[in-house]
Formats: structure tokens, sequence, C-alpha cells
């Protein structure tokens, strides 16, 4: 076998494995719209197949009756790089049937819109809250706790009240968790006058909710003991909160039996403490939270309480509304050129340096 026929052989198998490379090169960058094209591919074996078969048969030796001056004739590198034109015709071949298969490139877009839920926390500030039945007492447990709600909770307008004997709005609803947590951590018994105003703490909260847009809109009212101030009844506040739409949860904070409880104030502002029933009104909590579609709770201990509101959190899921579409561009264009390209050097090529004498 001559040197020219082993280039055309080598030819033949690179032209036949061109089309297989760049299709492995491509198939995953592109999604396309008709990807049967490239069973178009399978077309490269007869096509090679034919080259190597005409370069065959156009290589087969000459004989001569003497060789004499032969010798001196050098070999021309032309004869053997014409045959490099089968590949780039086969990396043209390789390049339409990529730009037939319409190559296209997908860019996701989602719109994404919120549902927020408008959330007030009403909590019991009186004396009682300093019980250490929870450790280091129930006032600063309920302080972590509802921080720690908050923080999971970036969806939705939160507001804080606080009530003892009085009750007021200490953050009106915002989405500004930073100002609501910074308030919660500066909570502290004796900010108003003394004692259990549970009514008006709850009818304060349904104050700051009751022109809210919100199609979810939930008081948390948290406390440690028995109405015994204001002017408004917990059952009155719950019957306006009723009226409004507004979803009451109710839990009780403290164990049960006895509690090492603040009786009186030493002149160094320490309090003195004494065992005392733990005495919940129970019942009033659970028809607040049964005549609103609320729910009530009894925390007796911490991991108690964080549960509760990790309960709560489960059952007000901020809605969240997605669409999902896709933009789908063309990329076949360079695929085309780079054929196009190639054509015109291919051409070029056999007009110029490879051009056969008649």
């Amino acid at each position: 076998m001559n040197r020219e026929r082993w280039v055309i052989l080598i030819a033949a198998l690179v032209g036949l494995l061109l089309p297989l490379l760049l299709w492995t090169s491509f198939r995953h960058a592109f999604e396309y719209e008709w990807s049967g094209a490239f069973y178009l591919l399978f077309l490269a074996l007869p096509f090679s197949g034919f080259f190597a078969w005409r370069g065959w048969k156009g290589a087969t030796s000459v004989k001569y009756s003497s060789l004499e001056g032969f010798d001196e004739i050098p070999e021309s590198w032309l004869g053997y790089a014409r045959h490099a034109l089968h590949l780039v015709r086969m990396a043209v071949f390789a390049l339409l049937i990529l730009a037939l298969a319409r190559p296209q490139s997908a860019t996701s877009h989602e719109n994404l819109t919120r549902e927020g839920i408008d959330i007030v926390l009403a909590m019991d500030l009186s004396a009682s809250m300093l019980s250490k039945d929870f450790k280091p007492n129930r006032l600063d447990n309920s302080k972590e706790v509802a921080a720690e709600f908050v923080a999971e909770r970036p969806y939705d307008r939160v507001g804080l009240v606080v009530y003892e004997g009085e009750s007021f709005t200490e953050v009106p609803l915002t989405t500004d968790h930073r100002v609501v947590l910074e308030k919660l951590s500066q909570l502290r018994s004796g900010l108003v006058e003394g004692g259990t105003a549970i009514g008006m703490g709850l009818a304060t909260a349904v104050s700051r909710l009751k022109n809210s847009e919100a199609k979810s809109k939930v008081i948390i009212l948290l406390t440690d003991g028995v109405n015994n101030r204001g002017t408004i009844q917990p059952i009155d506040a719950a019957r306006i909160a009723e009226a409004f739409g507004i979803r009451v949860y109710t839990i009780g904070v403290g164990s049960r039996g006895e509690a090492p409880t603040p009786v009186a104030i030493r002149p160094d502002g320490s309090y003195v403490y004494e065992l005392r029933p733990v005495e919940i009104d129970e019942e009033v909590l659970e028809e607040i939270a049964k005549m609103t579609g609320g729910a009530y709770f009894r925390a007796t201990s911490k991991e108690k309480l964080e549960n509760i509101y990790d309960e709560i959190d489960t059952l007000e899921k901020t809605k969240f509304n997605v669409t999902q579409y896709q933009q789908h561009t063309e990329e076949f264009k360079p695929f085309l050129w780079w054929a196009i390209v190639l054509l015109l050097i291919d051409f070029g090529l056999q007009q110029t340096l490879f051009r056969s004498t008649p």
C-alpha cells in the first residue's frame, strides 16, 4: 500500500469521526427544536466510504518501463494535503445538520408574588411573668422564643402590643423586623400600671389589624394569668376580633401547681419570691381561640413554648405564587455561518493550491 492510500484512509476515518465529535460537543449545550435531524449524521458513513473508495481507486499505481529520473523528483506535500478537503466538507456537513436541528438557548424567568400575613404579638408584662418556673423566668423565655418566631417570618408584617394593667402598642405593623426584635429585647415588667388586662391587650392588638388588607390577620396572645384590670373584657375583645376576621392564637404560660412568684420589691430593686399557685384562665383563653378560629396552647416549659410557636408557624404559612416561563433564542446562525466559511475555504483551495489540471 503506497503512502497516499494511507493518507486517504486516515482522512476517511477522521472524516467519519468528525461529525460525531461535533455532535457530542454540542448535544448538551442547547435545546433542539428538531433533534431528529441528528439521525442524518449516519450519512457520514457512506460519504466517507465513497471518499475512501474514490481516492483508493485514483491512487492506483502506474507502471513505467523505466524509473530512471524519477528519484530526482521531490514528493509534494500538496498531493497529500488535498485529501484534507474531505475533513473540511465533513465539518460543513456536520455544521449544517446542527443548524438544521435548530439549537436554542433557554432563559428561565420566574415571577414570585407573596401574600404576606399580618401578625401582632400581644405579650403580658405583668409581674407574674417574672416567675421562676421557667429559667431564668417566663418573660425572658417568652421574649426569646417570640424573637425566633419573628426572625423566621421575613415576608410578614409584624407588630408588638404589650399589656399589664393597661395596654399600648410598642411597634405598629412593620416589615422592618429589626425594630421588632430590638423592642422585644428591651421589654421588662413594670413599664405600666400593674395587673393583667387581657381584654385591653387583645383589643389594642385588634385595633392594629382592623384596617389591614392582608388576607390573613393573626394575633398571638400570650399571658400567664387571669384578667383583673381594664374596661374591656377578653370575650368582648374576642367578638371584635371575630368581626374583623382576625384569628387569635392564645398561649397560657406557666407550669402546673405552684411556682416561685414575685410578691414584693426590695429597696435595692430586687424581687421577693414566694411559692404561689399558677392561675391561668384557660377557659377564657380557649373560648377566645374558638370564637376567632385560632387555637389555645398551654406552655409549661420553654421547650413546649418553642413547639407552640413552631406549630403556629406551620399553621400560618405565607402563600407564594410562582409563575415560571422560558424564553428561547435561536442559536443556529453561528453553525450556518461557519459552514458557509468552510465552504468558501474549500472552494478557494480547489481553485488555487489544489486546482486540478484538465
